[in-house]
């Protein structure tokens, strides 16, 4: 699946002085403390035992993301357990998981737990030998989250959610009235020619029209109910302005109303309206797509008591809180299990939610590809 870049505070957001992106949903600063404290306090955690052994290689997405964890996150975990982390920079999970490949072959890991897209995930596990079956016996923590997010494929699990984020519909306020379904994208009437979608074919718009004109992602498991969402999909390119391969492009062109709807990320999308440009992220009655990350363990690694302590405190309402704050990321459980304010949650999550079709992008990439770049180029 299309998968969030590393950013810098430059990229699409304002920062302070301390690099806490400058937007009212992540200018609250949270007591690390206080919040260490509670979770110690829950009986998530033993009493933090600082030994030289106890410490865990955690890998993230790099830039302002993996900055935010060292920042934040690590540090919280520290004082709730003792535990020391060694941060590793990953780059995207494609990538990430030919490393793996490579590590599982020479016997050694660059990490204890890493980050993968749900999409990679499952190849991994496809694979087999390259991601380790997590023990959460005990771990109260994880049934906070919902149960998408925990990659159980058969009797193990393989992978816990750790964050998330969502493509949105936007559109600019000041143009257009705010649509009540992604329908409405196939108005020539108010959209002509004006619309921002992205070109890559597993971006979540066959998952978005499947949504909304079929019976979801059980069409798309099937060829047929595929050509169907690409046919419908090609009616809409008279309204289609551009077709954007990268996040920047989209943002400029929103911000120059060289199109004034289509799909972007969301957190990016509040933090441009704050910022005070024309632009709404609107959670339409068919809903958003949301993907994620998951925490995997190395099958090399010799730290899984480690890992399941991390893990714990990442399920922890706090935790998902505080990511939420200063990450952008939206958490994975309900918002009323957290203390996040109605503000803070709008601008990182909403509902309803689209679960897209991971399996099927996987199964059938090549023939989605194919007809996908046919249905662009006709």
């Amino acid at each position: 699946m299309p998968e969030r870049k590393p950013v810098t505070p430059n990229t699409y957001m304002n920062s302070n002085a301390s690099g806490i992106p400058a937007s009212p949903s992540r200018r609250q600063a949270l007591k690390l403390g206080a919040g260490a404290t509670a979770l110690a306090a829950g009986g998530l955690f033993s009493i933090p035992s600082f030994s030289a052994d106890r410490t865990l290689r955690i890998g993230t997405y790099g830039g302002y993301f993996e900055n935010s964890f060292k920042e934040f996150v690590y540090p919280a975990f520290t004082e709730a357990t003792g535990i020391a982390v060694e941060s590793v920079t990953q780059p995207n999970s494609s990538d990430w998981l030919v490393t793996m490949q490579q590590a599982a072959a020479s016997g050694s890991s660059p990490t204890d737990l890493s980050l993968f897209a749900r999409d990679t995930m499952i190849k991994a596990s496809r694979i087999g030998g390259l991601i380790a079956p997590l023990d959460l016996a005990g771990n109260s923590s994880v049934n906070n989250l919902e149960e998408v997010f925990i990659y159980k494929p058969e009797d193990d699990i393989l992978g816990v959610g750790a964050m998330s984020w969502f493509v949105s519909m936007v559109v600019n306020p000041d143009q257009v009235d705010v649509p009540a379904s992604w329908a409405d994208f196939w108005d020539s009437e108010n959209f002509e020619a004006s619309l921002g979608l992205s070109k890559l074919f597993n971006s979540f718009l066959l998952d978005i029209t499947a949504a909304t004109f079929f019976d979801g992602a059980a069409t798309l498991s099937s060829k047929e109910g595929i050509l169907a969402v690409i046919e419908k999909i090609a009616e809409l390119k008279s309204n289609v302005a551009l077709w954007w391969s990268a996040e920047s492009q989209m943002e400029q062109a929103m911000k120059n109303e060289d199109v004034i709807g289509g799909m972007y990320f969301h957190d990016v999308a509040t933090l441009m309206a704050s910022d005070g440009f024309p632009i709404a992220s609107v959670f339409p009655k068919e809903g958003n797509p949301q993907d994620y990350g998951s925490w995997c363990l190395s099958p090399l690694s010799e730290k899984s008591d480690e890992a399941k302590e991390f893990i714990a405190f990442s399920c922890d309402p706090s935790t998902q809180a505080l990511m939420s704050r200063k990450i952008g990321t939206a958490p994975l459980l309900a918002q009323s299990k957290t203390d996040l304010s109605d503000d803070e949650f709008t601008a990182v999550s909403g509902t309803p939610a689209i679960t897209p079709a991971y399996e099927s992008y996987l199964d059938n990439e090549t023939f989605i590809s194919e007809n996908w770049e046919k249905m662009l180029a006709s």
